[in-house]
């Protein structure tokens, strides 16, 4: 396990809005025109069609994917890792599907495993798919710390994905520190609308560069609070867009 401590305050970190996991686009057509207004202070965000790219190109995803792309925004390709037991052929595949598709300019992988025994799997996939795609932007879904090795061989790393009430007394793994805040990733649903600037505040304490907090709940495990908009996305973007907490 790693070793946990608590993290000191930081000032200049720079954070930005990673949006994980919307609904499709044709049944949330407004979310995802919402996410190509100009000035949204976007990371990145996923596309997943069908728990994955899907079995055929989706003229709505083409559609939201283009007009993300076209407006700047750089959209990644849902891969789920399965914990390690997706089949290599079957990851390969899909990545295929997204880049030939939708032209994603990277990967989300989620489910992704994060013991040192499975990190020389995790290191082939990686290195896969940057020989299909080139400069391609890879995080690893954890959800939580891994051991330190996954940080050498991705992009960014979701360190954090649960509720806030979990949230606001996480602590962060003592090895994060060796890296910029532009490798993490912090994912917080259950967010009330007055611990916005609380929620933010943590992040950047614990040096979170990429974030997604949302009011929206998983109802102990029966929904998926990350589909639908938060009902206090303007204030969640202006926050966010105003820089540092001091």
């Amino acid at each position: 396990m790693p070793h946990l401590t608590s993290a000191p305050a930081l000032t200049g970190v720079r954070t930005a809005i990673g949006v994980p996991d919307y609904a499709h686009p044709l049944t949330a057509p407004t979310q995802w025109a919402e996410l190509a207004r100009p000035g949204t202070p976007l990371d990145w965000v996923v596309l997943n069609v069908a728990a994955g790219p899907g079995t055929r190109p989706d003229p709505h995803c083409l559609d939201a994917a283009g007009r993300l792309r076209g407006g700047g925004v750089r959209v990644l390709g849902h891969l789920d890792l399965a914990h390690g037991m997706r089949p290599f052929s079957d990851l390969v595949t899909d990545a295929h599907r997204h880049l030939d598709w939708y032209r994603v300019d990277g990967f989300l992988l989620e489910r992704c495993p994060g013991d040192r025994a499975q990190l020389s799997e995790v290191r082939r996939v990686l290195t896969t798919l940057r020989a299909l795609a080139g400069d391609t932007h890879l995080v690893l879904g954890h959800g939580e710390h891994p051991c330190p090795g996954y940080a050498e061989n991705a992009d960014q790393l979701v360190t954090f994905r649960g509720s806030w009430a979990d949230y606001r007394w996480s602590q962060v793994a003592e090895w994060t520190a060796d890296y910029p805040e532009s490798r993490f990733c912090h994912f917080v649903h259950s967010v009330p609308r007055g611990h916005l600037e609380e929620a933010l505040r943590i992040a950047r304490w614990q040096g979170a560069g990429t974030v997604y907090l949302t009011d929206r709940t998983d109802q102990g495990g029966r929904a998926n609070p990350w589909e639908t908009m938060p009902g206090h996305w303007d204030e969640f973007v202006s926050r966010v867009g105003t820089g540092v907490s001091e």
